[in-house]
């Protein structure tokens, strides 16, 4: 076997997304040497292919459209929707961080904060949307990284630890395309590999109980639980990895040979979902984990049907990168995936698209009718499950679209236990010393920040903040700056 290519640093990163990223500008802003090993051939992680929306409190954009948002608020808001198993210090923690060491922060580096939304779940609106979403944002990271002189090694699969006198002191891999062995000494390593979720054995591994459904991977391409394995054989404490955010709105990816991998449907606000026995089971506006996912989990079979006409398949964005061209809807794309996925029936008549789909023609006729009729009325709700209509027109320009829809893991709302420094922590509750964690791989932060149920936005934001805490306390471990500081929000 050849010798293996050594790289020493003060801080080296595993995973480039954006909670590696952010960790490597604040480590480096501290003064350290910061060196980050992606197992991709580009950077950006999960996180380059997200909407990037992001819960912060108390941001300009909300004061310039009249909303007043306080921490105590956003606080409750976040519990009521987590649970009791919430880790509530970390997510006080970073929502008083969010207006100053997230929104200002992410300015500085280029980022511009451009939609506001309400979001299920939340007293006002706080959803922050930056331009171009994820890669807009990502890309800002990217750039600051590079310009304070950070490295980047890629095509790099990292498989051991290396653990010495007490501590991490790097770790061992291998590059995946010249097959050369990779050995890294450190002073500190960071590790943030993402979720688990484009894993799907690693899922049904942990959720048994969907053994017997279609389940999709929808995370990013690496997102494969490897930090998890890694951590594990030191001994670090894994936190409700039973708790797994579910999309409803994705189907298949019919150009994935493993027909494993799903693509995320956005765009469509007026469509509406029905089950396999042809009836709608939910109001569709309401698309969050903790609304729609048991809803559909409670159809059998669990999937469903979003039904479009012509117009609405015109809005129908996919949140893909084959799917994108330059941060926009690529439509040439979008028409090849209507056209040609066998998940995706089409007729010019809606009884024809009832044959397509293998349901009951005329229970699904009458559910389209009395959307249509509530439609046409001039409703502001539709009276079955409460929709508001303000969106929505009837279906009435053919031809018509059924886009089979089936779960989605999509984001880990449990993972690898951490402090309020995101020093990685073994079963008694102890730092690994010279081991730090941040983004998915920690449930975003600290292991569960969010509880059973994330609000939108509080999967992105903590990830990013997260990597920063944990920058700045590896550099000070390594003998730079004084640690992460920040400047909390406080009423």
């Amino acid at each position: 076997m050849a010798d293996p290519k050594q790289f020493a640093t003060d801080i080296a990163i595993i995973g480039s997304g954006g909670a590696g990223l952010a960790a490597g500008i604040e480590a480096l802003d501290a003064g350290a040497k910061v060196i980050a090993f992606e197992m991709a051939n580009e950077p950006g992680g999960a996180s380059i292919i997200s909407g990037a929306g992001t819960f912060m409190v108390g941001t300009p954009l909300q004061k310039e459209n009249g909303i007043e948002d306080t921490p105590d608020l956003a606080f409750d808001d976040w519990i009521k929707w987590g649970g009791p198993s919430a880790d509530e210090i970390w997510a006080r923690y970073y929502i008083e961080h969010s207006l100053h060491d997230l929104y200002h922060w992410s300015e500085d580096l280029g980022v511009k904060w451009v939609t506001l939304n309400l979001q299920e779940g939340n007293t006002v609106r706080r959803w922050t949307q930056p331009e171009r979403a994820g890669i807009g944002y990502v890309n800002c990271l990217i750039e600051g990284y590079n310009t304070r002189g950070g490295e980047t090694q890629l095509n790099t699969e990292i498989s051991k630890l290396k653990f010495e006198a007490g501590r991490v002191s790097g770790f061992e891999g291998t590059n995946s395309v010249t097959g050369e062995p990779v050995e890294v000494t450190a002073k500190t390593v960071i590790l943030s590999t993402g979720g688990f979720n484009s894993n799907l054995e690693m899922i049904l591994e942990i959720r048994p109980d969907l053994g017997n459904d279609r389940i999709l991977e929808g995370s990013g391409p690496n997102s494969t639980g490897s930090g998890h394995r890694l951590v594990s054989g030191l001994g670090a404490y894994l936190a409700h990895m039973e708790d797994i955010s579910f999309y409803v709105y994705a189907t298949p990816d019919y150009l994935d040979p493993n027909q494993k991998r799903g693509l995320v449907c956005r765009g469509i606000p007026g469509y509406i979902w029905v089950n396999q026995q042809g009836l709608r089971f939910h109001d569709e506006s309401k698309t969050g984990a903790r609304s729609a996912s048991p809803a559909l989990m409670a159809q059998t079979p669990r999937h469903c049907w979003a039904i479009l006409d012509q117009p609405m398949a015109d809005d129908l964005a996919v949140a893909d990168p084959q799917y994108r061209y330059a941060g926009e809807a690529n439509r040439e794309k979008i028409n090849q995936l209507l056209a040609n996925s066998p998940f995706i029936k089409k007729a010019d008549t809606l009884e024809g698209l009832a044959k397509e789909m293998g349901m009951d023609v005329g229970a699904f006729l009458d559910t389209a009718e009395r959307y249509n009729q509530a439609c046409e009325q001039g409703l502001e709700t539709e009276p079955e499950f409460g929709k508001p209509l303000a969106q929505s027109k009837p279906f009435d320009t053919p031809p018509y679209y059924g886009v089979q829809f089936f779960l989605l893991a999509r984001k880990n709302l449990g993972g690898i236990k951490t402090d309020l420094r995101c020093r990685i922590l073994n079963k008694h509750f102890e730092p690994i010393q010279g081991l730090y964690g941040a983004g998915e791989a920690c449930g975003m932060a600290g292991g569960h920040i969010n509880g059973r149920s994330g609000l939108e936005g509080t999967m992105f934001g903590p990830s990013i903040f997260s990597g920063r805490v944990a920058g700045g306390w590896a550099a000070e471990e390594a003998g730079h700056g004084q640690g992460f500081v920040g400047k909390p929000n406080r009423d």
